[in-house]
């Protein structure tokens, strides 16, 4: 339970610190009050998890409290020298993850922090080149959207267009098939996603295909299929593709 309380808070951090700006002309639901204060938001998360490590992993509260000071400092100073309100959080962000970093690989009352620590430095080393590698293939193929401007990429937006524009039912259910029979990284589904939005692609057909890319992928059917057999395997990737099908086809009434 106490390890469960520690892995909340910080996925509760990711999540508000990376909350995103609500369409330009909702400025009165929740959603833009969620993203207006999502840092005041973030620091209070920041303070549980400062609370976490003192009480639950028993960190030392000096230690604690020094990381505290200059996650706080470098905020401070970010505000003040740092014009462009994109970049001002990232300072206090980097300055926070180093200084959790450093207060858990000090650690000596409990090994198993100071594991977590490494064993997340060991992900981050696998994930983060293909990540890299996976948003500057969907940029150059697909395009991209920065500050409001469309980035075209190599495969004309016609051919998208035509393909998984708009919310038909072909459309929809092409990109559920896509889906299905694609291996898609988690952390590159997104970038992909907006270079086929940028490029044309249906908000239905987006769903449709986020929906169907992570419950199936050619491997997976293969597993599957050895597993429970051919006429189960066509049973559960005919629903899975279905479904997000239908699904795709509802999201324009949510708009």
């Amino acid at each position: 339970m106490a390890n469960f309380i520690s892995l909340f808070t910080l996925v509760l951090i990711l999540v508000f610190a990376n909350w995103g700006k609500p369409s330009i002309d909702d400025t009165s639901s929740a959603w833009y009050y969620l993203w207006a204060y999502k840092w005041y938001i973030t620091g209070f998360f920041s303070l549980m998890l400062g609370f976490s490590l003192i009480y639950v992993l028993k960190i030392k509260w000096q230690w604690v409290l020094m990381a505290a000071f200059a996650t706080i400092a470098s905020a401070i100073l970010a505000t003040n020298l740092i014009e462009n309100s994109k970049l001002a959080p990232l300072f206090p962000m980097m300055v926070g993850i180093a200084g959790l970093s450093i207060i858990t690989l000090l650690d000596k009352q409990d090994d198993e922090n100071r594991e977590w620590t490494i064993s997340t430095w060991g992900f981050a080393k696998q994930i983060l080149p293909l990540l890299a590698i996976g948003v500057v293939t969907a940029g150059f193929l697909l395009g991209s959207t920065h500050d409001g401007q469309t980035i075209a990429g190599v495969i004309p937006n016609e051919w998208i267009q035509w393909l998984v524009g708009g919310n038909s039912v072909f459309s929809n259910l092409f990109a559920s098939v896509v889906g299905a029979f694609m291996y898609f990284a988690t952390l590159t589904e997104v970038p992909i996603l907006q270079g086929l939005i940028a490029s044309g692609m249906g908000k239905g057909p987006a769903l449709a295909l986020l929906l169907a890319g992570p419950s199936l992928s050619l491997p997976n059917m293969l597993v599957i299929q050895n597993v429970l057999g051919t006429q189960k395997t066509v049973v559960y990737v005919t629903l899975v593709v279905a479904m997000a099908t239908i699904s795709g086809m509802f999201t324009d009434g949510y708009n």
